[in-house]
């Protein structure tokens, strides 16, 4: 029951930001943004370095002085994995006018809704694999439900700005609440196939730990820190990354 609940944390806080749009109008504020969007970025830094690289790191401790090679081809393979979905699955970024990936007829707001629900995949394999390794006691149970809870933090902001975006670009707010609730339902179903494979997943959880931090590392360096970083005011979205960072930092040392 504990790892029912820990896997639906995420999404509850998607669907809790994208609720804003009946509450905040249509149009997100971009200072606004730019700030949400670096706190969400801090949040996946310090979740990927404290809550699945060291972990990873020191579950191999019996490597010795090797016990980096699990994590550094772990992070490797995860990077390689999201720039693959990023190079064939079409989509466009928030306030992008190009759209990315493979070239197809989906109207716009499919295309910004694939954008989000692509680096929520990260997302929910990590919450995965560390209710995967709670179940098998690889991991106490803290110490995943602070990974939950932090990416379901940074998943309010994003739930938010998907949602008031689809409204600004002309889409009813019910239906833009729809979209942003739909773009956080892949991170319970990738978490839960990832819990299905335990079995296969315990031999190889330094592997996958690292994994899951090298594709959220993607999406951070890829999207997020570019988008928060624009000018004018990009200082915004720097102090958002260090109050992410920090918050994530705090919730993972004290919970785990």
């Amino acid at each position: 029951m504990n790892t029912f609940y820990g896997i639906l944390i995420p999404f509850l806080g998607t669907t809790l930001g994208s609720a804003c749009v009946y509450f905040l109008g249509k149009n997100l504020n971009k200072n606004v943004q730019k700030f949400l969007l670096g706190f969400a970025a801090g949040v996946m830094v310090a979740a990927s370095v404290w809550s699945l690289i060291i972990p990873s790191i020191d579950s191999s401790s019996s490597m010795g002085k090797l016990a980096f090679i699990p994590a550094a081809i772990g992070t490797a393979a995860g990077i390689a994995f999201l720039f693959l979905l990023d190079v064939l699955i079409p989509h466009l970024h928030v306030d992008s006018e190009k759209p990315e990936g493979l070239k197809a007829k989906l109207k716009q707001s499919t295309m910004m809704f694939l954008a989000v629900t692509l680096h929520n995949i990260p997302e929910g394999m990590a919450v995965g694999v560390v209710f995967a390794a709670f179940s098998a006691q690889s991991l106490g149970f803290a110490a995943a439900a602070a990974l939950s809870l932090g990416i379901a933090i940074q998943n309010f902001p994003e739930g938010a700005i998907i949602s008031m975006s689809l409204a600004g670009n002309g889409e009813s707010k019910s239906k833009s609440f729809a979209f942003g609730v739909l773009s956080g339902i892949v991170e319970p179903v990738a978490a839960v196939i990832t819990i299905l494979l335990k079995n296969l997943i315990v031999p190889v959880l330094p592997y996958l730990l690292s994994f899951a931090a090298g594709a959220m590392l993607y999406v951070v360096v890829e999207e997020l820190i570019p988008e928060a970083s624009e000018k004018p005011h990009s200082n915004l979205g720097t102090i958002g990354f260090s109050l992410g960072f920090i918050l994530m930092m705090i919730l993972d040392v004290a919970l785990g």
